[in-house]
């Protein structure tokens, strides 16, 4: 007997900004076009969301923190979305900084080759800074999908951020995501970054 295909796995990785209250849009995309969502939050991004209408639209727990000895892996990514993304996230990524679960996944998924597509939520403020720069170039350099610029995330005035979160341009990110998909390929058995916490 044959067994069923495997279902591609999307994670969305969600960090503390104002579109996260509205990442059922983002699954509800995803669904349309056959991913089974893992979501992972930040512990910030926990304040931002309904983990309960969540869990039962995913059929998945919400993840933040890393598995403990003896539970179950998730299953592994066959791509990775991270939306929104703030400034302090993309910079602790960019320079290897791995101190929430979230940020482990992100520290591997460039060395295993997994298609990440990013969407930032910054104000105009923050993405002037040098630091955020260097950052979105690094990871663009690793083969990261960063949707920061014009005709894609534009900074908004600081203090006018609830103006974007109607138009905040999930779709965009599936669009990516699905241009990246046919150049990869992945056997792992497991998830990415999904081994106990061996932090120090």
């Amino acid at each position: 007997m044959t067994e069923p295909e495997r279902r591609k796995v999307l994670y969305v990785i969600v960090c503390a900004a104002g579109p996260a209250g509205d990442i059922g849009k983002l699954v509800t995309l995803a669904h349309q076009q056959g991913w089974d969502i893992q979501i992972i939050a930040t512990p910030s991004a926990l304040d931002f969301i309904d983990t309960q209408a969540l869990e039962a639209q995913t059929g998945h727990s919400i993840r933040s923190e890393y598995r403990k000895p003896g539970q179950p892996r998730s299953p592994k990514a066959d791509a990775i979305i991270v939306a929104p993304a703030t400034y302090n996230t993309i910079n602790k990524w960019a320079n290897g900084i791995s101190d929430t679960y979230a940020l482990g996944i992100l520290a591997e998924a460039p060395g295993l080759d997994i298609p990440v597509a990013v969407l930032p939520f910054v104000n105009t403020a923050l993405a002037s800074r040098t630091a955020l720069q260097r950052s979105i170039e690094i990871l663009c350099d690793e083969g990261v999908r960063v949707l920061f610029g014009p005709g894609e995330f534009e900074p908004h005035a600081p203090g006018t951020g609830d103006t974007r979160l109607e138009n905040f341009p999930w779709s965009r990110l599936m669009l990516e995501i699905d241009k990246a998909m046919p150049r990869h390929y992945h056997s792992e058995s497991s998830a990415p970054g999904d081994d106990v916490d061996e932090r120090a």
